[in-house]
């Protein structure tokens, strides 16, 4: 608790921040009073500390003032900031000057008045770099907590959206907001959550993914947490019924329950033609397919089951195997693991230096490799077509890479019998998948003939606005 001695009040502070170098505390005497106002260097405004505390500080003058005459008056009438709030402990002040505020204490008083003033560096709102659209906003979240806030709330002026924040990790202390639409009957999910989010054992948030394995099932591959960096997309998913959740320092919100049909949706396919949709969901589709089965596929025909291919093109097949000096099996490994270590380069080096990790791949793997006779041509063509195909559903990109590495495997050392086995333990593991009471492979399984209007064909907006948008209620 806060006393009336402001030098102890100084002292304990000083000792509860263990005399921290960015601790700032500046002294000052107003109508004979000692005043004292904490900061946190780096964290406030130097403008809005001149001109909304220091300044209207400096020009009170009421000579007889009472300690709590004054505080009352800098707390009520004095200074003009929008956001200002009572601190009653030393725990209380040091959490508010860290989240930008300046603390003024009084001298004689026990109660301290924490003033806004944030001005911490944040990066502008720019187009997000994961999630690109040809139509619509070109904003994305940003680290800063509250600029995140108010891109939402500028796509949903009405008292239906409701913002709970709170503060996550014992030591961090990051700043949460979780984010509902009464309208949309989420409210029971949102207390779940909030209780989930209260009970997270980590110190440190740092990022997102921080507490996202909090907010999920114990599913070995797929999250039924989904994450976007679009204000646009996240109001989205609010107006459908699900929770989001915004996070301080982080430019990913997260959302709940996510479904897995959605990482085949797009922010485009609501702004095209019905029929163009449809088209361009069936390519993600077949892309997403092709991309796990065609190399483990041609795997499991060339090593166990040459009478399915065609006569013509097993003569091309096997001159082209003829001239290697591994299997089919082992060159589909190598090439895809070799795929792989290119695209963590890819995603590691500095963007003015990563173009060189595919010149040297496409000269290395495209050119050197077979014509030094180390793979074959038609293997090299698989991986690089499954490998393209991945990049369409990029949001499951790891998960489409684990499962294409399993099924080459089951494909090289089982044929399609494996083929066949490994691809249904995959899909009972997908389908078993649901989190906050809602099967991850909803509507397709079980079966919803009423959510099956925005899956693989999108009604039209005449047709959507009629419905109701709470779709995924729990």
């Amino acid at each position: 608790m806060l006393g009336k001695k402001l030098a102890d009040n100084i002292v304990n502070i000083r000792s509860y921040m263990k005399n921290s170098s960015d601790l700032v505390i500046r002294y000052a005497k107003v109508c004979g009073i000692d005043v004292c106002v904490v900061s946190f260097d780096g964290q406030t405004d130097a403008n809005k500390l001149a001109n909304l505390v220091y300044r209207p500080l400096s020009e009170l003058d009421e000579p007889g003032i009472t300690p709590e005459r004054l505080a009352a008056k800098i707390s009520g009438e004095l200074l003009i900031a929008c956001d200002g709030k009572p601190v009653g402990t030393v725990a209380e002040a040091v959490s508010a000057a860290m989240n930008g505020f300046c603390v003024i204490l009084t001298d004689g008083t026990e109660t301290g008045y924490a003033v806004g003033v944030q001005g911490f560096e944040a990066r502008s709102v720019t187009q997000p770099e994961n999630h690109r659209n040809i139509r619509g906003a070109r904003e994305g979240f940003v680290e800063a907590l509250h600029v995140n806030m108010s891109l939402v709330r500028r796509r949903v002026k009405s008292n239906e959206l409701v913002m709970h924040t709170m503060t996550v990790g014992k030591t961090s202390g990051t700043e949460v907001c979780v984010c509902s639409m009464d309208s949309a009957n989420s409210g029971k999910l949102a207390e779940n959550v909030i209780k989930r989010l209260e009970n997270v054992p980590v110190s440190l948030v740092l990022e997102s993914g921080f507490i996202q394995p909090f907010l999920e099932d114990k599913h070995p591959m797929f999250s039924e947490v989904g994450a976007s960096e679009r204000p646009d997309v996240f109001v989205s998913k609010l107006y459908e019924g699900r929770v989001g959740i915004i996070i301080d320092g982080s430019p990913f919100a997260l959302y709940v329950p996510k479904l897995f049909t959605e990482n085949f949706i797009m922010l485009d396919d609501y702004v095209e033609k019905p029929m163009f949709s449809l088209f361009i969901r069936l390519i993600r589709w077949i892309a997403f397919f092709v991309s796990i089965l065609l190399p483990g596929f041609y795997t499991a025909l060339a090593n166990f089951h040459p009478e399915l291919i065609p006569d013509a093109l097993l003569r091309n097949l096997a001159a082209a195997e003829s001239l290697t000096p591994y299997s089919v099996l082992t060159e589909c490994v190598i090439l895809d693991i070799f795929y792989e270590i290119m695209r963590e380069a890819g995603l590691r080096l500095p963007s003015n230096v990563g173009h060189a990790v595919s010149i040297v791949g496409g000269i290395v793997i495209g050119d050197i490799v077979v014509s030094a006779g180390l793979v074959g041509a038609p293997m090299l063509l698989a991986i690089a077509i499954a490998s393209i195909s991945g990049y369409i559903v990029s949001d499951i990109s790891n998960q489409v890479s684990f499962m294409r590495f399993a099924l080459i495997l089951a494909g090289g050392l089982s044929g399609l019998f494996g083929l066949t086995v490994i691809s249904f333990v995959f899909c009972l593991s997908v389908c078993s998948a649901g989190s906050w009471g809602i099967p991850f492979t909803s509507p397709l399984a079980p079966f919803s003939l009423k959510s099956m209007r925005d899956t693989f064909i999108r009604r039209s907006w005449r047709e959507l606005a009629r419905t109701d948008p709470d779709i995924y209620n729990v």
